[in-house]
């Protein structure tokens, strides 16, 4: 489980303390009828630009798949974390064509 997770521990001073989690488990991953995209630019440190795809509710998995089909649709390295995919360089036309054309309801975002 990932530490941003656990909200309210800080520290236990008992030795067998185990973090017992809400029993919320990883979210289903929807159908892309039903996925809602946000596709922004994001200028990083050193004049770097990348497209971020935000807005996926599902398992890392189903991301991570994603976004290789992505990276591979527009020619172009990147990564996926925190549920976000990053396309490396300005591909938003690109990448809203692809996703609308595979069922997803997808629209740019930000300036």
């Amino acid at each position: 489980m990932s530490k941003k997770n656990r909200n309210g521990i800080v520290y236990s001073t008992n030795p067998d303390f185990e973090y017992q989690s809400d029993g919320q488990s990883a979210a289903e991953t929807l159908p892309p009828a039903q996925q809602n995209f946000k596709i922004w630019l994001v200028k990083l440190g050193g004049n770097k630009v990348v497209t971020a795809v935000r807005g996926f509710i599902g398992t890392e998995a189903d991301l991570s798949e994603l976004g290789k089909q992505l990276k591979a649709a527009c020619g172009a390295g990147g990564s996926t974390k925190d549920d976000e995919i990053l396309i490396q360089g300005d591909h938003r036309d690109k990448v809203l064509t692809w996703l609308v054309g595979k069922g997803y309801k997808a629209k740019k975002a930000g300036g």
